[in-house]
């Protein structure tokens, strides 16, 4: 689903990214994990075009994506939920969803019942303003916001950031709910032990190079992996 060949990138003169290269297959859940400035955001940001690269190529169902503008990425079938979920708080939460359905064409009122059904709270809540929601039914509604563009793979940048054990635990089955949907997705995360408990793959990401890659089970088992991310 997702090919991502050589990539380099730089902010200035600065390196982020050296020629970074991996698969995402077709329904796949993959995890992307690293040290805080690693490169991971930059090389979700390289993915969806916001960040530019200098040199690689980014291929999304077979088609080279690398050259085509950010806002047409997602008409490909490409979402990006960010970092710090960027909703829109004035909004009512429904408005923000309408908004996620930018790039579609026609009715969209199935794909706004389907993630009322993913994210039921929301369905409840629909009328409120997004600014009052708490962190994790604001990540909820930025998933469902990337899920009304009907994307062949959502790109997921920390997920699980600033919220409860018990909420992560519900957006990470969440996630395996959406795989099911037929729908493909990269996880940048720094909850390892959990993201590779449900990843089918993962990636380790070292000052801009991938460094290591496995099942999600075999990375979670290396020790390696347990001595720099999990303590053990």
């Amino acid at each position: 689903m997702l090919s991502v060949r050589g990539m380099t990138s730089r902010y200035g003169r600065v390196e982020a990214l050296h020629n970074a290269s991996f698969e995402v297959g077709q329904n796949e859940i993959v995890a992307l994990v690293g040290s805080n400035g690693a490169g991971k955001t930059t090389l979700m940001r390289a993915i969806s075009g916001i960040q530019p690269i200098i040199a690689g190529s980014i291929f999304l169902d077979g088609a080279d994506i690398t050259k085509v503008a950010p806002h047409l990425r997602v008409g490909m079938g490409l979402a990006h939920v960010p970092q710090g979920r960027q909703i829109f708080a004035p909004l009512t939460i429904e408005e923000n969803l309408e908004l996620g359905a930018w790039s579609r064409k026609g009715n969209f009122r199935p794909e706004l019942e389907n993630v009322y059904e993913t994210f039921p709270i929301l369905a409840e809540f629909r009328r409120r303003q997004a600014g009052s929601l708490s962190g994790g039914q604001q990540q909820m509604l930025a998933m469902g916001r990337a899920l009304m563009s009907c994307p062949k793979i959502l790109l997921l940048d920390e997920p699980s950031m600033g919220l409860a054990p018990l909420l992560i635990e519900q957006i990470f089955s969440i996630l395996c709910a959406i795989r099911t949907q037929g729908i493909t997705v990269l996880v940048v995360e720094q909850n390892v032990k959990s993201v590779l408990q449900i990843a089918d793959r993962g990636y380790v990401l070292e000052t801009g190079k991938i460094v290591l890659d496995g099942a999600g089970k075999d990375l979670l088992n290396d020790q390696r992996i347990q001595d720099a991310y999990l303590g053990v």
